[in-house]
């Protein structure tokens, strides 16, 4: 396989080691022993005007984006992981452990609903994103928690810590499966593949896991209908002649990044175990990588306080075209996958901010206007109550939700592209073990009564778990982006 790696640009804005990258559809985030979030656009990767972000009282150690793009979070040694808004800067919530233990590691679940806290005592904290609070705190090592992240399913999750452990929990934190020693020494970091395949009744996950043994490992975890779980080792790794400290599949599940403390950063083809690059760019530990969620671009983050930003491919194929158009058009932020009349007062914020009119967030903030008053406002409404004095600006506002108000009018959506359970456009379309696409939170319902039949053919299901149909969604965001 012949891949290049090029690099793109080089931030050297932190004043201490970078401990944690994190990359969405719009936007870059590093954080850094300096106590600070430093936020960047992925257009031209200049820093966003509320960035760098300051609440932490001590170094932040990680930082992730949550899927729908409204929230990124950051924790601490100060014992707190912090919900920030995207579009404003403004700190959302800020989630105190218990315990009051310093938090190494968060990461979102697929559906933005639950974030998890990884902590030095060995616990993990699960919040409820929506309402900020937490749902269950659970021991779950003798050691420190330092890796922890959500299936593609969102139904479980996996822990690694200082003992050399991984741990495989349901949401509820009970034991699916624990691999001991899977890296002697202890564990540093753990990525599951985007994708997930099914064979018969059997539903397998890849995971990567990096630890202090200088290996990199990539897992197979497969649930069994009847049988359940089992964990067995595809490849070891072994190109790093040191820790292994950080690593990340690409969106497509075909190639795993990581950095060490030997300095490099190393690409390797996931179906093969074929190592593809060894990058010498860090000049000290590399601690940090991460992968695009749409394109064929990562960046990695060092002790040397730098951040670069690469490219992988010829120098001008980044992804495929509908992959591109996702990154590039509005229609992939985290408002849109929502119809407009049912936005929140965030979500018009969030609106606002994209199409330009930043300075206009507070008024409408002060107004409570969510989705359905926004597309009643009126010229005489933003003059007189608003005060938006400028012909020209009233002008443009009015033309934007003239757009929205047409959007609501479209009526002739494909027959499927709708969730065959609430006959809606879907927004989140899974595949579930009848074959067939529904709206995650429409089939979640589904199958958390009593009668697990499949809704099309009212045979059992055999299995409850539920696949992203990311070319079927992809279809959905061109299709509403063309109407």
């Amino acid at each position: 396989m012949v891949i290049m790696a090029s690099l793109l640009c080089s931030l050297q804005d932190h004043r201490d080691d970078v401990n944690c990258l994190a990359l969405s559809d719009r936007f870059l985030a590093s954080c850094s022993g300096d106590k600070t979030v430093r936020v960047y656009s992925c257009e031209d990767f200049r820093e966003l005007r509320f960035s760098p972000l300051r609440a932490h009282a001590y170094g932040v150690h990680c930082c992730c984006f949550s899927s729908c793009g409204r929230y990124l979070a950051s924790c601490s040694t100060d014992a707190r992981t912090i919900l920030w808004s995207t579009c404003t800067g403004a700190a959302v919530a800020a989630l105190e452990h218990p315990a009051r233990a310093p938090v190494r590691v968060c990461a979102f679940s697929p559906d933005a609903r639950s974030l998890l806290s990884g902590a030095c005592d060995g616990t993990v904290a699960v919040w409820d994103v929506t309402s900020k609070t937490l749902q269950r705190c659970a021991k779950v090592s003798e050691g420190s928690v330092l890796a922890c992240c959500f299936s593609p399913c969102g139904q479980m999750f996996i822990t690694g810590s200082s003992q050399g452990e991984l741990h495989l929990w349901t949401l509820s934190v009970k034991t699916l499966h624990m691999q001991r020693e899977a890296h002697d020494l202890g564990v540093n970091c753990c990525h599951f593949c985007p994708q997930m395949s099914m064979d018969g009744q059997t539903v397998k996950f890849r995971l990567a896991s990096g630890g202090q043994d200088n290996r990199l490992r990539i897992w197979i975890i497969s649930q069994h209908a009847t049988a359940g779980y089992e964990m067995s080792l595809l490849y070891t790794l072994s190109a790093q002649s040191a820790p292994v400290l950080c690593c990340a599949f690409s969106f497509d599940g075909q190639l795993l990044v990581s950095g060490s403390v030997d300095k490099t950063v190393t690409v390797y083809d996931v179906n093969h175990g074929e190592l593809l690059h060894t990058l010498t760019q860090h000049d000290r530990y590399v601690t940090a990588c991460a992968f695009s969620p749409c394109m064929l671009m990562f960046a990695s983050g060092s002790m040397d306080k730098t951040v670069n930003i690469w490219r992988i491919g010829d120098g001008n194929a980044e992804a495929s075209e509908p992959l591109k158009m996702s990154v590039q058009g509005r229609k992939s932020l985290g408002y849109s996958r929502t119809l407009v009349s049912d936005w929140s007062e965030e979500d018009v914020s969030e609106w606002l901010c994209d199409e330009g009119f930043e300075a206009l967030v507070d008024t409408f903030r002060a107004h409570n206007i969510d989705g359905a008053e926004l597309i009643s406002l009126n010229t005489e409404t933003l003059t007189t109550e608003f005060n938006i004095e400028s012909v020209g600006l009233r002008g443009r506002v009015l033309r934007k939700i003239k757009d929205l108000r047409s959007s609501l009018m479209d009526s002739d959506v494909p027959d499927e592209f709708l969730c065959p359970i609430t006959r809606e456009l879907m927004k989140d379309p899974v595949i579930a073990a009848d074959g067939f696409s529904y709206e995650r939170e429409a089939m979640e319902s589904w199958i958390n009564t009593p009668n697990r039949s499949s809704p099309m053919t009212n045979l059992p299901l055999q299995t409850t778990l539920l696949t992203a149909n990311r070319s079927l969604k992809t279809a959905i965001q061109r299709w509403k982006s063309s109407h």
